[in-house]
């Protein structure tokens, strides 16, 4: 299938693993340009060097809840050629009782959960609805609609994000402008091994016994059982942004753990 992306520009926020980095490499798959992003030099260079292979690929570091360098890499990939394709994907999250969360917390994750969101489109939602094309994906989750007792704070920004895209997308009527975003289930990514890791030694007990029982007992509702390979979030992100009818929505990849016909 020819998704029309030869020669597109993408710039893919958080993809220096992960998702953010098997949407990097999808795009890439299906001929398009592509910007990646992650906190730190290195950790774009090595992203860079491991995708380059695959075709034209760029890359900025940067921490976006800083507006300098929110302004810095939109500078940059402005210096490429117009952005066609907008992901947003940076996200950080965390396992922590509800009431040992403090103010500043809270604030910390909806700068980088929401507001980098919000920065990154503010810059490049209305160069696209001023020349009539572009297409934004922002990450939700489906702690979105079915928010997890142990991680609230991460949840709600992730139900924020379903509010902004929706209403991102209202701006659009009339064009061949897109927003919608994409609600992943639990996905084996860098991070996740790093906290069943964490979780192995907390409890003493063997990672691949907490991982063979963690869906019997935190995600019974889970039609498929297991978790979410990034490379299948990224087909999701990359067929949702290049759907011409696809405007508005969210999108789910989440193996059925939301027990909802809609």
């Amino acid at each position: 299938m020819d998704l029309g992306l030869h020669n597109k520009l993408v710039l893919v926020t958080g993809s220096g693993s992960g998702i953010g980095k098997a949407t990097a490499k999808t795009f890439l798959e299906e001929g398009a340009r592509v910007i990646v992003h992650a906190l730190t030099e290195a950790e774009v260079s090595a992203c860079i060097a491991d995708l380059s292979r695959l075709g034209d690929v760029h890359g900025k570091p940067g921490d976006l809840s800083k507006p300098a360098d929110v302004a810095a890499l939109c500078a940059f990939a402005n210096g490429l050629g117009q952005v066609d394709y907008l992901i947003n994907n940076v996200g950080i999250f965390s396992v922590k009782p509800f009431e040992d969360l403090t103010d500043e917390e809270w604030l910390s994750y909806f700068d980088i959960n929401v507001l980098s969101a919000v920065r990154m489109s503010r810059e490049f939602l209305p160069a696209m609805l001023k020349r009539g094309s572009g297409s934004i994906i922002n990450l939700a989750s489906e702690a979105a609609v079915k928010p997890l007792p142990q991680m609230v704070h991460y949840s709600v920004t992730k139900t924020a994000i379903l509010g902004l895209s929706r209403g991102l997308a209202e701006l659009t009527k009339g064009t061949k402008v897109r927003v919608n975003s994409v609600l992943p289930g639990p996905t084996w990514t860098e991070g996740v091994e790093a906290y069943f890791h964490g979780l192995a030694e907390q409890k003493g007990e063997a990672m691949e016994s907490i991982i063979a029982n963690y869906f019997k007992s935190d995600e019974p509702t889970s039609l498929i059982q297991r978790f979410v390979e990034p490379v299948e979030v990224a087909r999701m992100i990359v067929t949702t942004a290049t759907n011409p009818a696809a405007n508005g929505g969210g999108y789910r990849i989440e193996g059925g753990i939301i027990r909802s016909i809609l």
